[in-house]
């Protein structure tokens, strides 16, 4: 049985709108945030805020990972790029949705964030076969393993065109998501190859993306 703070923490989004499909609820009851967090931490697992994860970065708070889920659509068997993994609580909530037959590659830049969310989905008990790993520069997606149905940033993007290496990776019918703007405020973007559409969905605040697309360090 799920914990009974993780319970009420998705039946808050559920009744705020941040979560209305069977299958992103039925993963965010299977995957306990509180497993993603430090111990240091760990009081706040179920509350609805960004938390440290060390070097940097956060995990998002569990509004925004809905959200985010919801809003691209994900069926089993699809092919997944996660760009950010993080503590890996967002890949093993992707790992769910997509099932055995379908593929998730999550890239982060920082290579012991990469070992530790490797660590904490095994440490879970999701195993997380269907998962590859890959310690690299996310902002320029990840072309072996392309293309993909879905796309899901979770760091801020400075810009978004055409000409960005990650909409050359995805599908002519897929969809991505990312948050896009300045290092203190972006919005989310949602993606739809197939019509050309752009719509900002949410405004948001990310941890900003490092690498070549990324923002530049001085």
């Amino acid at each position: 049985m799920p914990e009974k703070g993780l319970v009420m923490m998705v039946d808050c989004l559920a009744a705020a709108g941040y979560l209305w499909s069977r299958s992103v609820r039925d993963a965010m009851l299977c995957v306990d945030r509180a497993r993603f967090v430090p111990e240091s931490v760990r009081a706040l697992a179920y509350a609805d805020a960004a938390l440290p994860v060390g070097y940097g970065q956060t995990i998002s708070a569990p509004s925004v990972v809905a959200f985010m889920l919801e809003r691209l659509e994900m069926g089993k068997g699809m092919n997944i790029l996660e760009v950010g993994t993080g503590s890996g609580y967002n890949c093993c909530l992707l790992s769910r949705l997509v099932g055995p037959w379908g593929r998730v590659t999550t890239v982060d830049i920082v290579p012991e964030l990469v070992a530790a969310a490797k660590s904490n989905c095994t440490g879970a008990g999701m195993g997380c076969r269907n998962v590859e790993f890959v310690a690299g520069d996310g902002s320029r997606g990840y072309e072996p393993n392309a293309p993909y149905d879905r796309i899901i940033v979770t760091a801020a993007m400075p810009m978004l065109g055409f000409s960005h290496p990650l909409m050359g990776q995805l599908k002519l019918e897929g969809k991505l998501i990312a948050p896009v703007g300045t290092i203190l405020y972006q919005d989310l973007v949602l993606f739809d190859r197939k019509t050309g559409r752009r719509d900002l969905v949410l405004p948001v605040m990310f941890v900003p993306l490092a690498g070549k697309y990324g923002f530049r360090k001085d």
